[in-house]
Formats: structure tokens, C-alpha cells, sequence
């Protein structure tokens, strides 16, 4: 039985007892189409050990064991993993843990999973800032997906919305690109918004050499508030021993207008600005 689809879902849900809980975020897809399109962007061989989040009752779940050699499924619902036990292939280690407070193991090659809204930015710099794999498939709310792949902010005016602090943390670690739109009524229950899969191709090198955590930490002063110009964010953020007249000399000297907001920066301008103040 094909676990994602409205019948397979229904039943494994009825035959279980289990009501989706909503504090975990848990919407089992039920479009066969999706998972498809999840399977072919994550490019998943018999070679891959492929480590998945979230696996919920095990769709996403059946269709990985069916391409990957070997599978690590991590949930965090007591309930739901006695029931991957039950469901999953042999080739499918279910594992009772947070991933955040998982130590994922060094031959795991590519990521995929379906992560709930509420935690989605938190998972995914987690792995990004601790872990090294070939790439990270997800499946997020719209927003977020639109925020992954911004990748600059539009000159001359506040910017384009979505562009922010993750976009430039995504930029960083790996490549970008919306592998596809998936709608609320491919979920049980069905969520209030849209979701899209988004995948990450990981860098061997960062893009750019100024120092990772000054340059993280002017651009988390530059976008945390966004009404403000980048010299008062940076200086109201006390990050470095110049007056607000010194900091202004200082985006002058790399090109940029002291009335600049941070929403306006790409990924190098960032890194060379933060070089300069390192300097100065």
C-alpha cells in the first residue's frame, strides 16, 4: 500500500488511533505528484545514505527506502515512530530523537525532509552550521521557500521582502532553487498555506572571505530592524568602538551611501563591508 495518498494516510491513521498533532506540526502528504517531484529534486540513488526528519507516518519515508540504499528516519512523536516500525522497509533505521539534539552520523549524504512550520529556520541553519552534506531537499511553508532563494534586495528602494538575513545565510552554505509548488490540499490535515520544496546544492568553499562571525553579526544588526539605515543598526548593535560619523566614512569608503539599508547588500558587498570595519 502507497502510505502517501488520501487512502493510505486514512488508514494507517484509523488503524493506529492517531490524530495529527498540531503543536508538532504534523501534515502527512497524501499527492503522489509531490512526492515525485520531492524524490527526483533530491536525486536519490541506491548509493545515497540519506537521512530524513520528520518522517511522520512514513510517505515521504516509503518512497526514500524504495530509491536509497539506506535510510535514517528521526521523529520526534513517540507514537509515530512505534508505527514506522511497523511500516517501513528494511533498509530504514527509525530513530526516537529531536534532531536537534541528534548527532547525525558522518555517512549521510543528502538530507530530505518534510519539516513542520514552526521549527523550519531553526533545523535547517542547524545543519548547515554543524554538519557537511551534498545537498538538503525540504519541504517548507511558501514564505520561507521564497526567503531561501532571494538572493538580493532591490537598489535604490527598501527592498525586495523576502530578502533577509536567511536568504544571505542560505547564499553562504549552498545553492538555491524552488523545486516545486505544492498546495494546501495535498496534506492531511490541510495547513492555511502554501508550501513549496526547496533544494540546497552545499558549497565546498564559502563564496566569500570576510570573517563568518562578524559578517553573521552585521547582518543579523543590519536586518533586525529594517526601517532603520545600516549605520544606525550596526552602531545601535555596539558591535565596533566607532562613533555613528566613523561607521558612515566606512560604508562611504566601500561605495555604498550612509543612508544604505542592510536589505539592499548582496552576500559580497556584505563580506566587504565587514572586512573594512574589521580593519578600520
Amino acid at each position: 500500500m502507497k502510505i502517501a495518498t488520501y487512502a493510505g494516510t486514512r488508514a494507517i491513521l484509523e488503524k493506529y488511533g492517531h490524530q495529527p498533532r498540531k503543536s508538532l506540526g504534523q501534515n502527512f502528504l497524501i499527492d503522489p505528484h509531490v512526492l515525485g517531484k520531492i524524490i527526483r529534486a533530491a536525486d536519490i540513488g541506491p548509493e545515497d545514505t540519506v537521512l530524513e526528519i520528520g518522517p511522520g507516518i512514513g510517505g515521504l519515508t516509503q518512497a526514500l527506502a524504495e530509491s536509497a540504499g539506506r535510510v535514517l528516519a528521526v521523529e520526534l512523536d513517540e507514537k509515530l515512530v512505534e508505527v514506522l516500525k511497523e511500516t517501513c522497509h528494511p533498509n530504514v533505521e527509525v530513530i526516537h530523537k529531536d534532531i536537534l539534539d541528534y548527532t547525525i552520523p558522518g555517512d549521510i549524504c543528502k538530507v530530505v525532509a518534510n519539516l513542520p512550520y514552526y521549527v523550519t529556520t531553526p533545523i535547517i541553519m542547524h545543519l548547515l552550521e554543524n554538519y557537511r552534506f551534498k545537498s538538503i531537499t525540504v519541504m517548507v511553508q511558501r514564505e520561507v521557500a521564497q526567503r531561501m532563494v532571494s538572493t538580493q534586495g532591490k537598489k535604490g528602494d527598501k527592498g525586495e521582502k523576502a530578502y533577509g538575513a536567511l536568504s544571505l545565510a542560505i547564499q553562504y552554505h549552498a545553492t538555491a532553487k524552488i523545486a516545486a509548488y505544492v498546495p494546501p490540499n495535498s496534506f492531511i490535515p490541510r495547513p492555511q498555506v502554501g508550501s513549496a520544496v526547496v533544494h540546497l546544492n552545499i558549497k565546498e568553499e564559502p563564496p566569500v572571505t570576510a570573517d563568518k562571525t562578524a559578517l553573521f553579526a552585521n547582518i543579523k544588526a543590519g536586518f533586525g530592524q529594517r526601517r532603520k539605515t545600516l549605520v544606525n543598526s550596526i552602531y545601535g548593535a555596539e558591535l565596533y568602538p566607532l562613533s555613528k560619523e566613523e561607521l558612515a566614512a566606512v560604508m562611504m569608503e566601500c561605495g555604498f551611501s550612509e543612508n544604505i539599508r542592510g536589505e539592499e547588500l548582496t552576500l559580497p558587498e556584505w563580506s566587504r563591508l565587514t572586512e573594512a570595519l574589521m580593519s578600520d
